[in-house]
């Protein structure tokens, strides 16, 4: 019996360029601020380069150049001294403007010693740094909003944890923010409605979804429904408010920062964090052990999508159903932070709504779940 053959056409080809060569315009979350405030200088690998964290005697922080202009020494390995990091290899000393303050074996500063000094945004106990390969400043409008919730005695603190994520470019994260269907298959929750809007440097996802009743992750009881709503403010850095019916007198409602920073052209660094209400009678400990739970359930979560980031292939024109949601329209939006600002468009920016019809793909599901319980008895 013969192989059967296909003409020239008939077979879909994968499409797939290389990862681009410069990094996204934007504000980039570098973790949380209090990490960085221990009198010690901190080295971050970001945007293909060596940075340098610390902060001032008021307890501002300054980000750098990790390398000395002088002789190529690490700032990291320094010492902070004062406003001032100094080099370990000869004490010239770096304010946070990217001015040297001092060389105090010479006469004089000379008048072009200079480094490059990043901007920087503190914002929900977070620690920001502004990147634009042209080197513009960052808009008033392009910024990071408060999370009403943190630092409130009615909420808990920060559960935060990051991870390397090596051998995937960025993209991979932000095309979660259209994907419904995977939802269900990789994370075990049955979407039941979702809806995407996408306009100028923010794109949202509306979901609810029930956990699904043979596998899941956190586990509220089969009748609880979970509200999500996320943004990612620019193309880095997301804010997902949730909000539980757990058969409670008052739902559970939880704040998700989902976050990242590239390394490399194809490595970042995954962070997330949970703050999470008290309810009503709920201790601080009892506060704190559901945040935990929430942070706990959210690293198996981002788990599971890094076992699928790195096995599968990337795809420039992935094959679509109505249900995929707007994959095109999402990568268009994303693709105004990697143009220069004169080059971004109208169609990167202008609002766009999908809304898709989740009732046969729950009703599916749910035989599906009905099935494999069956199965299990």
């Amino acid at each position: 019996m013969g192989t059967m053959s296909y003409a020239e056409g008939d077979v879909r080809t994968i499409e797939a360029e290389g990862n681009p060569a410069r990094f996204a315009r934007g504000w980039h979350c570098l973790g949380l601020a209090d990490r960085f405030k221990d009198g010690k200088p901190h080295q971050i690998k970001v945007f293909g380069s060596e940075l340098v964290v610390f902060a001032d005697t008021k307890g501002e922080l300054n980000v750098l150049d990790a390398y000395c202009r002088h002789m190529g020494g690490n700032l990291a390995h320094g010492t902070v001294k004062g406003d001032s990091i100094a080099c370990p290899f000869h004490d010239w000393r770096w304010g946070g403007n990217g001015k040297c303050t001092d060389i105090p074996y010479a006469r004089r500063v000379p008048p072009l010693a200079r480094t490059r000094s990043w901007s920087t945004l503190e914002r929900n106990g977070q620690l920001f740094v502004w990147h634009d390969p042209q080197g513009n400043p960052p808009p008033a409008h392009v910024t990071i909003p408060d999370i009403e919730g943190h630092g409130s005695p009615e909420w808990t603190p920060w559960q935060w944890n990051s991870v390397l994520v090596e051998g995937s470019h960025c993209r991979e994260l932000v095309d979660n923010v259209v994907d419904m269907a995977h939802f269900f298959y990789v994370h075990f929750n049955t979407p039941r409605s979702f809806k995407n809007v996408f306009e100028g440097h923010i794109a949202s996802q509306s979901m609810s979804f029930t956990p699904r009743k043979d596998k899941r992750t956190l586990d509220f009881g089969d009748d609880s429904v979970t509200q999500s709503d996320a943004s990612y403010f620019g193309p880095a850095y997301m804010i997902d408010e949730f909000h539980a019916d757990i058969g409670a007198d008052e739902p559970l409602e939880a704040v998700l920062i989902n976050c990242h920073y590239p390394v490399t052209s194809n490595s970042f660094v995954l962070q997330y964090g949970i703050i999470v209400k008290k309810m009503a009678g709920m201790s601080d400990e009892q506060a704190a052990a559901l945040a935990k739970g929430f942070g706990d359930g959210t690293i198996a979560t981002f788990e599971q999508d890094i076992v699928i980031w790195k096995n599968k292939t990337k795809i420039d024109n992935p094959l679509l159903c109505e249900e995929d949601g707007p994959v095109y329209q999402l990568r268009r939006w994303y693709e105004q932070f990697y143009v220069d600002v004169e080059d971004v468009s109208e169609d990167m920016i202008r609002r766009f709504e999908f809304e898709i019809d989740t009732s046969r793909a729950a009703a599916i599901w749910e035989k599906e779940m009905e099935d494999n319980l069956a199965a299990e008895r």
